[in-house]
């Protein structure tokens, strides 16, 4: 699969994204210093039946990074702008983490335009939230990051990980290293302010502040899948419970060896999962409306 990259200009930033496929649209979310590159082996497998989208959010991977609103109602905003200019009118929508919070405001402001939502180790169902992201808001966290971040740090973190591999203990799991790996986005120093700016509109010393548990009546009436990892540190699995709740009919799927990257623990399962959704359900093809992949690609790079 082509990993070239379409760049769109939204209101005068540059949002830089995949489009690759044909066939009903399916939009994957990354979440928190993540980038599209979280789901390359997902949109490989997707794409052959579908036209797949991914964006780096604002302030994340290569898309612009403006001082400006990072709340979920943006990002939901950007993402309905984005699906305008590729002339899609519903799409399925696959949010991890912070990216699940982003897809169920987007499905509760634009319900007409989600045909589908899947919910992966989503934040948003409850305030229980890993300490060191809770950290990451405090006042001063700013002066930290860098230094966290730094490239000597992160080459002494490396040089532990390789020590470990080579002991014969059971390996550093996928979700493990794509957190350690994303700290380095903070180096830079407008990507670490997007990811205050977005984390503090989410977070608090105490956890997470933004809850949908209450609104998830109005998506109640869209299949609905929800996918944890057993072993997620991050956002306990206890949280789909929360939402089994409030979304009675929706298909349930704990990966109990996985953490909090599921897709990336168990990337077969989660295919075979996420393709499952898919062809259980009808698409609505009146919704869907595409232009020829040749024209795509010349009309959005």
């Amino acid at each position: 699969m082509p990993d070239s990259m379409n760049r769109i200009t939204l209101h005068g930033y540059d949002l830089s994204y995949v489009d690759v496929g044909q066939g009903p649209a399916v939009v994957f979310v990354h979440g928190l210093m993540g980038s599209h590159r979280t789901w390359t082996t997902q949109i490989e497998r997707l794409s052959g039946r579908h036209r797949v989208v991914a964006p780096d959010l604002f302030g994340h991977g290569e898309s612009d990074k403006p001082v400006g609103d990072y709340s979920l109602g943006a990002h939901a905003a950007s993402l309905r702008d984005l699906l305008d200019a590729l002339h899609i009118g519903s799409a399925t929508l696959v949010g991890h983490s912070l990216g699940g919070g982003i897809a169920m405001q987007f499905a509760y402001l634009f319900p007409d335009r989600v045909s589908g939502i899947v919910l992966v180790s989503s934040g948003g169902l409850g305030p229980e939230l890993n300490p060191l992201l809770r950290a990451a808001t405090l006042p001063g966290s700013e002066f930290v990051l860098p230094v966290l971040a730094s490239c000597w740090v992160h080459n002494v973190g490396d040089t532990a990980l390789k020590i470990w591999s080579m002991t014969g203990l059971p390996g550093v799991s996928p979700s493990l290293s794509e957190v350690w790996q994303s700290l380095t986005s903070l180096a830079d120093g407008d990507t670490r302010r997007a990811f205050l700016a977005t984390s503090r509109s989410v977070i608090d010393m105490h956890g997470q502040t933004v809850s949908a548990r209450n609104r998830l009546g109005g998506i109640a009436g869209l299949p609905t899948l929800l996918v944890w990892g057993g072993s997620d540190r991050m956002i306990p699995s206890s949280h789909v419970e929360a939402a089994r709740e409030e979304l009675p009919a929706s298909r349930v799927e704990i990966f109990d060896r996985s953490g909090h990257f599921p897709h990336l623990d168990e990337p077969d399962r989660f295919a075979q999962v996420l393709e499952e959704f898919m062809l259980s359900r009808p698409h609505e093809a009146a919704a869907h409306v595409d232009v020829p992949a040749k024209k795509r690609s010349a009309s959005a790079s």
